[in-house]
């Protein structure tokens, strides 16, 4: 394993089947402090080697046993933490997020690592079934047959800008994949390329502690757009898990759709998140529920995809007591760095887009400079939203959007016009219990997982844990990119018919 040091020095190459690929051009790092590195850019060629690569290790990963993946996995999440104090130094120069976040986001990738090592050894999650041969029955005999759940092939994984670590180089998608038995070729993202390379390396050193085709996993650092475009459109990648934003993801789901084979794309691309604050709840705990809204919106400067953009609650004195509590809350809440000086850039014109409109009025109104945000907060009435889908539009950054209905069949119809979220809460008590049956039904359809009381910012990683939902907030409405259930975007249904005893072995046995 590596030291546990703080001082690491990008060396700003890729990492291709267990090798160091350096190559001109190069683009540099933007670190929040601290100098910056130089990194060789991405091309296709690299992309074709990484891919290659991968398709000749999965002759041999794709057939490992459980125990093996798993004990790999495992693997990796002990690289990661032989290097945290290094990661984090890192990460936080790259990003701006504080050294606490980092270190949690770590623990959290590696909680996923050794999750999904668990799931492996388990097995359950092969779905095995069994239909014993029945020769004598009429008027046709019936073959025996075994099903179960196979790996797929080489996974394209581009790192997410806003989780360096849990949903990039060794995050939720590439733990999936390698768990259900495929090769990796992760793109890394230009915002925080050390931290991707580091991560990397641990990768890198868990490939060769177990023994494995150095295929299994490769990094190619981005550069131009036609890097993550031949990813894609590879005739060797069989599935790809993004997470970004909705105008790069849709391009690129475009482009898998479009293949001489298309192939799955699992494209996590935005929600604006609703809140639903029914009519009781407001009267009794309003301003709490409020200050509650104002601290999930402005957590990690409100660059999570689950960030609650949207509050709906009533109008009069009830509603207007969660505005004001939520306002001062967010008057209080200081500058915070954000990700990349393109997201500070897209933060300042989402901002400009609310606040030329006449139908949105200003609650907090703040101007913010450079890398940093700092919150704003807009409202408006259903009518207006309703016919403006603009309004619906996702704002990455500590924006909020009150919409105020009139009453409890205006709120029910604001739910109906909702695209699809990834989550929607609805807040309240008991006199709310017939209005909350009435939207239940409504939010079912609209989003992946559905909160009572709560917020959703901070997303378990756990069997049950769903983040997904219909389009615009993923591409497959059928699949979660969190929790055990997203290994199943890597694995297919195999039927295996009259299979001799010799042919018989591992899980199909």
């Amino acid at each position: 394993m590596a030291a546990t040091s703080e001082e690491y020095t990008p060396h700003g190459a890729h990492l291709i089947a267990g090798e160091r690929v350096s190559a001109e051009p190069t683009f540099p790092s933007h670190p929040v402090s601290g100098a910056g590195h130089a990194f060789s850019a991405g091309t296709p060629d690299h992309v074709d080697r990484a891919v290659r690569a991968a398709e000749e290790a999965f002759a041999s990963y794709g057939w490992t046993t459980r125990a093996a993946r798993a004990d790999f996995l495992d693997a990796i999440a002990e690289e990661i933490d032989a290097r945290c104090a290094a990661i984090t130094a890192i990460g936080t120069a790259e990003t701006g997020l504080p050294a606490a976040r980092l270190e949690g986001e770590r623990g959290r990738t590696t909680g996923q690592l050794r999750l999904f090592a668990t799931h492996v050894r388990d097995g359950a999650y092969l779905d095995r079934r069994h239909d014993a041969a029945l020769p004598d029955r009429q008027p046709l005999p019936r073959p025996e047959l075994r099903m179960i759940q196979r790996p797929i092939g080489p996974v394209a994984v581009f790192g997410a800008s806003n989780f360096p670590l849990a949903f990039s180089t060794a995050g939720g998608d590439t733990a999936a994949a390698l768990a259900a038995g495929c090769p990796v070729v992760v793109k890394g993202h230009e915002a925080h390329p050390g931290t991707a390379e580091i991560v990397a390396e641990a990768i890198g050193a868990a490939v060769t502690r177990c023994g494995l085709h150095p295929g299994v996993f490769s990094l190619v650092h981005g550069g131009a757009r036609e890097v993550g475009q031949t990813l894609v459109q590879h005739p060797l990648v069989r599935a790809v898990g993004f997470t970004g934003s909705l105008a790069g993801g849709r391009a690129l789901f475009d482009l898998a759709m479009a293949r001489p084979e298309p192939i799955p794309f699992f494209g996590e691309l935005g929600s604006v998140n609703p809140m639903f604050v029914l009519p009781a709840a407001a009267g009794a705990r309003g301003p709490e529920i409020g200050r509650g809204w104002a601290g999930s919106l402005t957590m990690g400067a409100g660059q999570f995809c689950t960030n609650p953009g949207i509050a709906v609650v009533g109008t009069g004195a009830d509603g207007d007591a969660f505005v004001e509590a939520a306002r001062a809350a967010l008057a209080e809440s200081p500058a915070q760095t954000m990700l990349t000086d393109g997201i500070a850039d897209a933060y300042r014109a989402g901002k400009a887009r609310f606040g030329g409109r006449n139908a949105v009025r200003a609650v907090l109104s703040t101007e913010s400079e450079g890398r940093s945000a700092t919150p704003n907060l807009f409202e408006t009435d259903a009518a207006a939203y309703l016919q403006d889908a603009a309004l619906g539009e996702e704002v990455f950054g500590p924006l909020g959007l009150v919409v105020r209905v009139s009453d409890k069949a205006e709120m029910a119809e604001l739910a109906r016009g909702f695209e699809g979220q990834l989550t929607a809460t609805l807040h309240m008590d008991e006199g709310d219990t017939d209005l909350a049956r009435d939207l239940l039904p409504v939010l079912e359809r609209k989003a992946g997982r559905l909160i009572v009381n709560g917020f959703p910012t901070g997303v378990e990683v756990a069997d049950a844990m769903v983040h997904g939902g219909p389009y615009p907030a993923s591409t497959n409405f059928g699949a979660t990119s969190v929790g055990t259930l997203s290994i199943r975007r890597f694995l297919r249904p195999v039927c295996f018919q009259n299979m001799p005893e010799a042919l018989l072995a591992g899980d199909l046995a």
